[in-house]
C-alpha cells in the first residue's frame, strides 16, 4: 500500500461521510471560526501513515519525515502542537471507517484480548492522564496499568470485531457482543472458558470452542475442531503486529481522545496491510467443515 491508495481510500470514505452528514443535519448552521487548511481526510491519512512508516514517537514523525518529505503531498501542513489539536476532530470518521474496513465471517472466528498498559506499574499511583477510565488488569504476562484491546478476526487474518475496556473487565464479557455477526465456531483459550457462556453463544448459533483445565473431565473433539484449536496463534500473531508494528500500544498519551485515534488509526493500517497471518486452509481441510466454510 502506497501514500497515495492510502489517501484516495481515505477521501473516498470522507466525502461519502461528510455527503450523509450534511444530509442528515437538523439545520444547515455552520461552525464558527476559521476553516482547518488541513482537511480531515489529510488529517485521516497522515495519522494512519504514522503506523505504517516504523517510526516509533509520533513528534518526530511529523517533525522529521512529514514536514521534511511530505511536503508535497500535503502543501497545506500545520504545526505539531496544531496537529495535536485536530487530531480529535477525526475520532468519529476514524472509527466509522475502521468499520468499514472489517471482513466477513466466514464461520471460523478467533477471539483473544491484549493488554494496553498507559504507564510503568511504578508509576500508578501519580498516573494522572487515564485516573478516571485505566484500571489494574493481569495477563499472563503479569500486572498492568490500562486498558484491554478486544479483538476477534476471521481465519484470513481480517477483523470482524473490537472493543476497548478497562483493564478489569473479564475477557468473557465482550464476547456476547461479538456473537451478534458471527456464526459458526469461535475458538479462544482458557480465559473464555465458562458453560453460561457456552450454553448463550449456542443459542445465538456459535459454538465457543476452548480448552479445559487440567483439573476438569476429558471430552471427546472432532478433529478439525482440535487442530483449528492449535492454530488460535494467528490472533496472538496479529496482536503481536498491533503493538509491535502498528504501535497500538505506548505510555506516551496525554489526552483520552488522542489515545483513541492513536488506537483505532493502527487497527485501520493493519487492515490495509497487504499480508495479514491467515491459515490457508487446504481443500481437504475445507471439505470436513462444510457447514461453516
Amino acid at each position: 500500500m502506497s501514500l497515495l491508495e492510502l489517501f484516495c481510500a481515505v477521501d473516498d470514505f470522507c466525502i461519502r461521510y461528510e455527503t450523509e452528514q450534511a444530509r442528515q443535519l437538523v439545520s444547515n448552521h455552520r461552525k464558527r471560526g476559521p476553516k482547518p487548511t488541513l482537511s480531515a481526510s489529510e488529517v485521516m491519512t497522515i495519522v494512519i501513515w504514522f503506523h505504517c512508516s516504523g517510526y516509533r514517537n509520533f513528534k518526530s514523525y511529523y517533525q522529521d519525515h512529514v514536514c521534511v518529505h511530505l511536503r508535497a503531498e500535503f502543501p497545506e501542513l500545520v504545526s505539531y502542537t496544531r496537529f495535536v489539536e485536530l487530531m480529535p476532530t477525526t475520532l468519529l470518521p476514524l472509527c466509522i471507517y475502521l468499520k468499514s474496513r472489517f471482513g466477513l465471517c466466514t464461520g471460523v472466528s478467533f477471539v483473544d484480548s491484549t493488554p494496553l498498559p498507559v504507564c510503568h506499574n511504578r508509576r500508578i499511583k501519580r498516573h494522572k492522564v487515564f485516573a478516571d477510565q485505566a484500571r489494574r488488569g493481569k495477563t499472563s504476562m503479569g500486572w498492568f496499568y490500562g486498558f484491554k484491546l478486544h479483538l476477534v478476526v476471521n481465519e484470513h487474518g481480517e477483523l470482524l470485531g473490537i472493543k476497548i475496556t478497562a483493564g478489569n473487565v473479564d475477557d468473557r464479557k465482550p464476547v456476547p457482543q461479538f456473537a451478534k455477526t458471527l456464526f459458526g465456531k469461535l475458538f479462544g483459550d482458557k480465559g473464555y472458558l465458562s458453560k453460561a457462556l457456552f450454553a448463550q453463544l449456542y443459542d445465538d448459533g456459535v459454538q465457543l470452542i476452548t480448552p479445559i483445565r487440567k483439573n476438569m473431565q476429558n471430552r471427546l473433539m472432532p478433529l478439525m475442531d482440535k487442530v483449528l484449536s492449535r492454530k488460535r496463534a494467528i490472533i496472538e500473531t496479529i496482536n503481536d503486529q498491533l503493538k509491535n508494528i502498528q504501535q497500538v500500544a505506548h505510555t506516551r498519551h496525554r489526552s483520552e481522545a488522542n489515545f483513541a485515534v492513536n488506537v483505532i488509526a493502527g487497527l485501520i493500517a493493519y487492515t490495509h496491510q497487504e499480508k495479514k497471518p491467515a491459515l490457508n486452509l487446504s481443500r481437504n481441510e475445507r471439505d470436513v467443515l462444510p457447514a461453516v466454510i
